[in-house]
């Protein structure tokens, strides 16, 4: 029997060991790149992946790198993308105008977005940028076109907008961007971190040989991944955000099911831990620090408490700090509203606590254990530990070979404060016990 292309193709796919081939990656980025966390590492390295597979997903995932300050790694980390995913599309810059038409030039197998120096784009001084924002919150979903008049031929055209596309910049991107993306927050290397110069004209082609091993492995499951569907730890938008790398990981084997798992539920936890949640759910979840076990407060007494916080935005929210009715108005959104309550000083105007409960679970609900981890309670704020010294006693845990990355350790270590406490992976280097206060870490 004659064999065709495509057979000829799918064999060759066949003989590829995808979990050695991730492993291969990912430690051609730890090379050039010291990551803040395994979880970030992992995250980097299945999103490059998943780029070779574009035409399979019904979400095309972000992937946001940014930093406090400059020279914090993330444009070095760009370039280790640029180098190894799909079609990369390198730009400082773009007019939604130009990204419409790069991505309709075949939009069966779009370009790799990849955009450095985000914050000149979308920073607090570039200005909103609405069209290219609500461009890149399309092109997560697939089937979102947009319309466009072209006055010369008289008519309304439809350009594509679905493909995959990553940012770097300093500071936070647009919360919308985020919250359909994997967010990798650089940092700054630590004295005696130390990582290999990147070169384009030497380390360019290796780079090369592995984005060309990703496609050969990963084009012919196309059909494959279009009908996976993956257990999810997560659910809604971080459910769709996370599909597609963790359908690679799935296929890949090895360890890479598990690791892209608790990739997933640590960098979606951290994000959800952040400072960039909107002004009204910052209310929510202040009101409910305010009210501590009252069952209801008058409005003076609720106002009070939330000006009272020095880090809270309340004291100094409009000229005279957040007033009454500023508060009802950011509170009806939740069909939340004042009444008139009977307190032991008498009537006034007030809020009961049973009308919170509602949007406090919806919107800011109480962190909880992440299910099926066996890993003890541990404290809030985790010991300090400086590199090179043993670990706290009890912070080692053993895993399977069949688990373990190569490279890398996993210990016992705690997310963001007051997040679920779970293993995760940590470079081998690195022997304290929380990502989040370890000394920070980036390439230059």
């Amino acid at each position: 029997m004659t064999t065709t292309p495509d057979h000829d193709q799918a064999d060759a796919a066949e003989l590829v060991d995808g979990a050695e081939l991730l492993d291969d990656v990912t430690r051609t980025i730890s090379r050039y790149v010291i990551l803040p966390s395994t979880s970030a590492l992992v995250a980097v390295v299945l999103w490059i992946a998943a780029t070779h597979a574009v035409q399979a997903w019904n979400c095309a995932p972000r992937l946001v790198i940014r930093a406090p300050e400059k020279r914090c790694g993330k444009s070095r980390l760009l370039d280790m993308v640029e180098a190894m995913c799909n079609r990369p599309l390198m730009t400082t810059n773009a007019s939604p105008s130009a990204v419409y038409r790069s991505i309709g030039i075949n939009p069966s197998d779009p370009p790799t977005l990849l955009i450095d120096e985000a914050d000149t784009i979308f920073g607090p001084k570039a200005g909103d940028n609405e069209d290219l924002r609500g461009l890149l919150n399309a092109g997560h979903q697939r089937g979102r076109t947009t319309l466009r008049y072209n006055a010369g031929r008289d008519k309304v055209e439809k350009h594509a907008t679905f493909a995959m596309a990553a940012l770097a910049g300093i500071g936070a991107m647009p919360d919308t961007i985020e919250d359909r993306a994997a967010v990798i927050r650089m940092r700054r290397r630590a004295p005696g971190e130390s990582v290999q110069p990147y070169r384009v004209r030497r380390d360019g082609p290796e780079l090369d040989e592995l984005r060309q091993q990703l496609n050969e492995w990963l084009a012919p499951h196309v059909a494959d991944l279009t009908t996976a569907a993956p257990d999810m730890p997560l659910e809604d938008r971080a459910a769709d955000t996370w599909e597609p790398m963790i359908a690679v990981a799935d296929l890949a084997g090895g360890h890479w099911p598990r690791a892209a798992r608790k990739a997933a539920v640590a960098l979606t936890s951290d994000r959800d831990a952040g400072d960039e949640a909107s002004l009204h759910t910052r209310l929510l979840a202040d009101c409910r620090i305010a009210f501590q076990d009252a069952d209801a407060l008058p409005t003076a007494e609720l106002l009070n408490r939330l000006k009272a916080d020095p880090e809270a935005p309340w004291a100094t929210h409009g000229p005279n700090g957040l007033t009454p009715m500023k508060l009802g108005n950011l509170l009806r959104d939740f069909e939340i509203r004042s009444g008139n309550i009977r307190f032991t000083t008498g009537q006034a105007k007030g809020y009961s606590r049973s009308d919170f409960t509602d949007a406090w679970n919806r919107y800011c609900p109480e962190p909880k254990p992440v299910e099926g981890e066996s890993v003890p309670a541990v404290p809030a704020v985790p010991p300090q530990v400086t590199p090179g010294t043993a670990s706290p006693p009890g912070t080692a845990q053993a895993v399977p070979p069949d688990q373990a990355v190569p490279g890398l350790t996993w210990e016992g270590t705690a997310g963001t404060a007051g997040t679920a406490w779970g293993p995760r992976a940590v470079p081998a280097p690195i022997t304290d016990d929380d990502t989040s206060t370890r000394p920070s870490s980036a390439s230059a």
